[in-house]
């Protein structure tokens, strides 16, 4: 094989290990061009953007989409394909695929709640807020947690998880994400440790797991924002030493490290690890393999 031979396919394009190289630099390449916009819209709408709330999450996942959708979007018109075509079909953004992942959430990141309860990691006061400010902050998490669904979804698992996987297989192209996920939130959130790592590194393979037996993102986008949309919310978890704002319940978490995940909250313990496992059975057995057949053509 020439040099040449070793970037360029037989369709005289770039191979799809480099594409997977390049989409990843012009994300990263876009993240200091974004924060002058950041700034300004934070400026002028006097947003407070600091701590773990809402508002800040549905700011910075939004960079997170732009990030995400521009090379998605160049890479789409080198392919000559739509951007729906990596994993994300708009007319299906509503499909019983994403409820039933947002149910599969609920239930997944709620059992571990119920998990910390029984063994005294997590302890219940009351409701944090009442009437109109409940209804208002519950819709403002809502909808923050489905912007983290859908940018952290198409950044990570959309076109990049197909790039890899027509290079170098699915399994492989799961892991290599799943380190990449779990390591961008190991090196940037405060307070990480082992124990959330095992779990975003889960977290990321369960999701490319859906995407291998629906066929779409739709799923993990579902199951995404209802994972996030509980522990912020609904439990009010800290996640990085940082306590959520306008949570649903009045909660203290004292008890043991690994039942309530101490500063890192519900992602660190260990009540999430035979979460992972039912939920993955459970894909395994409501969908099978051959629905997502159209998003791994050969390798080039």
């Amino acid at each position: 094989m020439t040099i040449a031979g070793l970037f360029v396919g037989e369709e005289r394009k770039l191979r799809f290990f480099w594409r997977a190289i390049l989409f990843i630099l012009v994300g990263i390449a876009l993240q200091p061009a974004l924060h002058p916009l950041y700034d300004w819209v934070v400026a002028r709408y006097r947003i407070d953007d600091s701590g773990l709330s809402a508002t800040s999450i549905a700011l910075g996942e939004t960079a997170n989409f732009i990030i995400a959708f521009i090379p998605t979007a160049l890479f789409a018109l080198y392919e000559r394909r739509s951007i729906g075509s990596y994993g994300m079909p708009i007319a299906k953004a509503l499909s019983a695929n994403t409820f039933e992942g947002f149910l599969v959430g609920i239930v997944f990141a709620g059992a571990v709640a119920i998990g910390m309860l029984a063994l005294g990691g997590m302890q219940v006061h009351g409701l944090a807020l009442s009437g109109r400010a409940l209804a208002a902050s519950g819709l403002a998490w809502l909808g923050a947690n489905a912007i983290v669904g859908i940018a952290e979804e198409l950044w990570f698992r959309g076109y990049l998880l197909r790039a890899l996987w027509r290079s170098i297989g699915f399994w492989p192209a799961s892991l290599t994400i799943a380190a990449l996920f779990a390591a961008i939130h190991y090196f940037f959130k405060p307070g990480e440790n082992i124990w959330d790592v095992i779990t975003l590194v889960a977290f990321s393979l369960l999701c490319c797991f859906t995407v291998l037996r629906t066929g779409s993102l739709w799923f993990a986008v579902g199951f995404h924002a209802a994972f996030d949309f509980m522990q912020f919310f609904v439990i009010g978890t800290p996640n990085g030493t940082l306590i959520p704002k306008g949570r649903m319940l009045d909660v203290t978490f004292k008890g043991p490290a690994w039942i309530n995940g101490g500063v890192l909250g519900t992602e660190a313990s260990v009540l999430m690890y035979p979460m992972f496992v039912l939920a993955g059975l459970y894909v395994w057995r409501r969908y099978r393999p051959a629905a997502a057949t159209t998003l791994s053509p050969p390798s080039q």
